[in-house]
């Protein structure tokens, strides 16, 4: 299934701005101060990068559907 969504949730813990998800995936994440989803990205380009900064995240605020 394609990833349609990807965004930040801090309902239970907080970004730390580490840049794991930037350093992975460039094309999708962006780490000004705390973690952004760029926009207007076709996720479903970038599907495997996506997952493994999702897996990656220290915090675990990395979302996706």
């Amino acid at each position: 299934m394609a990833i349609k969504k990807v965004w930040l949730d801090e309902s239970e813990d907080e970004c730390i701005s580490c840049g794991n998800c930037e350093s992975i995936c460039p094309e999708v994440f962006e780490v000004p101060d705390k973690m952004v989803v760029k926009t207007g990205v076709d996720f479903s380009q970038y599907e495997d990068s996506i997952k493994e900064a999702i897996d990656s995240c220290p915090t675990n605020v990395i979302k996706a559907e």
